[in-house]
């Protein structure tokens, strides 16, 4: 089955105790739009990003999460999850996000995007859920969504297709990132043989490895 996507989804100004910019205003909390949106390599157009420290970026520009990923937690937690429900920009179906490799690229509408990086669960992700002991959870059941580069600006669409155009052969996926650095140290030697995983992370490898 070829991947599509859901829904693409922006993020709407949300002032809030829990929300991790200074200034108290987060745009986790994204919501569906109808037609094509301009995705560029800073960003997508029109969402709204608070904590710039931590989100956005050329190595963080998009967001996907998959939807079969959703529903766990929609099952999980007893309640409905809508599309942009996690902050991701791209609701993905039938497309492996845990299992993306770093570094492959999806073409969607007229945008070509590489895989980056795991997402990494945060305070403001559990005040917006409500869920205090969501960053636990989220860590332990490791289905963290993946980060992209735009490496072509284009407009992408709910319903467009999602195709996977190249996939590097190191193998070196967003779950076994995520697992590494998270929960199963022994896969840290792994994760240099990726070389499009953002820097940030490859040094923080390197330190880890030589603190051992």
């Amino acid at each position: 089955m070829t991947g599509r996507v859901v829904a693409v989804n922006l993020g709407a100004v949300t002032e809030a105790e829990w929300a991790g910019d200074p200034s108290g205003r987060s745009g986790i909390d994204k919501r569906p739009v109808d037609g094509p949106v301009l995705f560029r390599a800073d960003g997508v157009a029109g969402d709204f990003i608070g904590e710039r420290a931590h989100h956005g970026g050329p190595d963080q520009a998009v967001y996907a999460y998959a939807e079969e990923d959703a529903g766990w937690w929609a099952t999980e937690l007893g309640r409905d999850i809508r599309p942009g429900g996690f902050g991701e920009n791209l609701t993905t179906y039938a497309v492996d996000v845990t299992g993306a490799v770093i570094g492959e690229q999806w073409q969607i509408g007229s945008a070509l995007l590489q895989v980056t990086k795991p997402r990494t669960p945060c305070a403001t992700f559990a005040g917006f859920w409500g869920v205090p002991d969501l960053i636990k959870r989220f860590t332990v059941r490791a289905l963290p969504g993946a980060y992209l580069r735009v490496l072509r600006a284009g407009e992408v669409g709910p319903g467009d297709p999602v195709q996977v155009v190249d996939r590097p052969t190191h193998g070196v996926t967003i779950g076994e990132v995520f697992r590494a650095t998270n929960l199963e140290p022994e896969l840290l030697p792994r994760l240099l043989d990726a070389p499009d995983l953002p820097e940030s992370i490859r040094e923080k490898v390197r330190r880890r490895l030589a603190a051992r």
